[in-house]
């Protein structure tokens, strides 16, 4: 079963029952707004600042992950190259020769790693950029509007 609404004719309102005029408003009502608009700001700013932190951490752990990876191939590198010198210590054969190959191969990619996570955090920056210029935008606007 369907319901209906009944419509009613609402009386228009004047003018000066909508908003009064911008010179009859109270000082006390301009301060409440100019307080809960300096609290939205504030509040957003911060959101701002969390958002940007986020994306900074997940930067750093981006270059965090190249130079694990960088630590574990330099480790297998070492290893191969003490295997190599073992090899080469007991017997001048092929299979020294074969470790220092691969100890080489497997040095070349973690320096490549390295170099690479090494690049990737110096162009973390952890300062929160956007905010700064954002706050910087808000006290210049703040200043204009009230003198």
């Amino acid at each position: 079963m369907r319901q209906t609404r009944e419509l009613r004719a609402v009386p228009a309102a004047d003018a000066a029952d909508i908003a009064p005029a911008p010179r009859e408003r109270p000082i006390s009502s301009i301060i409440e707004d100019v307080l809960r608009h300096v609290g939205e700001i504030l509040r957003s700013e911060i959101r701002l600042v969390q958002t940007e932190v986020k994306q900074d951490f997940r930067d750093v752990k981006h270059a965090g992950s190249y130079l694990l990876a960088a630590s574990v191939a330099g480790l297998f590198a070492l290893g191969f190259l003490l295997l190599a010198a073992v090899y080469g210590l007991s017997t001048i054969m092929a299979p020294w020769l074969a470790a220092i190959t691969v100890g080489g191969v497997v040095g070349i990619v973690g320096v490549v790693l390295l170099t690479k996570g090494l690049h990737l955090l110096k162009t973390t920056s952890m300062t929160p950029d956007r905010t700064i210029q954002s706050m910087e935008d808000n006290l210049k606007w703040f200043k204009k509007h009230v003198e």
